[in-house]
């Protein structure tokens, strides 16, 4: 009786494992696909000009939707 309890822990200890690899696995692959994305939009000017029109209504999106995601969070209606 406790060795078919402790093969099945073992079992069961091992299947998690792999699903963990796996999951790790599939979330780095998506952080790199990320990251080339974002060095694919990213301009290639000089670093010391000013940001574009582009860039910036971007960044202004950006910034209202974390706004929006802060109050929900603080449980505010907007």
């Amino acid at each position: 009786m406790a060795s078919e309890t402790l093969v099945i822990a073992f079992a069961a200890l091992i299947g998690i494992g792999i699903i963990a690899m796996t999951l790790l696995t599939a979330w780095q692959g998506w952080l790199q696909l990320k990251l080339r994305e974002l060095e694919r939009h990213t301009p290639r000017s000089a670093p010391d000009a000013p940001p574009s029109s582009i860039g910036r209504i971007e960044l202004a999106d950006v910034k209202e939707r974390l706004r929006r995601l802060e109050a929900i969070a603080a449980g505010v209606e907007l």
